[in-house]
């Protein structure tokens, strides 16, 4: 433990409260979910309940690596959130800025081979088979109007 506390620690580009338990610290991070945060403090043997800013900087740089490639530390494939990735075909876990950039130019591509999900993002309508008829009007179309008798 080191002797100083840090109020705020900077990990992977982002700044964390050193007040909170690691692992709830860590799920501030865009891309690492609670679930991710535990197993990624199991793996470096971190007690997931101590506090970030009470750990010395031989931790949090070690952490710091990780946390920028945590599918380095041999996770299974299905706790990644990207998978076979269509574009290298490995298994890698984004985060932060990477990941919000990987998932706008998918979204392009969709739009560009005009499949029907991109066609959907188009027109800013559901893309997952939910139901439109009474949900997410936008706009002027907010009730519904009875014809006259």
């Amino acid at each position: 433990m080191s002797e100083e506390f840090k109020q705020i620690v900077r990990l992977a580009g982002v700044d964390l409260p050193g007040d909170k338990a690691v692992a709830y610290s860590l799920r501030l991070i865009k891309g690492i979910g609670i679930n991710m945060a535990y197993a990624i403090c199991r793996k470096l043997g971190i007690n997931p309940h101590e506090k970030l800013g009470s750990l010395d900087e031989s931790r949090l740089k070690e952490l710091d690596t990780i946390l920028r490639e945590p599918h380095r530390l041999g996770f299974p494939p299905w706790f990644l959130n990207r998978p076979k990735d269509p574009r290298t075909g490995e298994n890698i876990h984004l985060i932060t800025s990477d990941l919000v950039f990987t998932v706008k130019s998918d979204i392009e591509f969709l739009k560009s081979i005009r499949c029907w999900r991109g066609i959907r993002h188009m027109f800013g309508l559901k893309v997952r088979g939910q139901r439109t008829r009474t949900t997410g009007r936008t706009g002027m179309t907010v009730g519904v109007r009875r014809r006259k008798k």
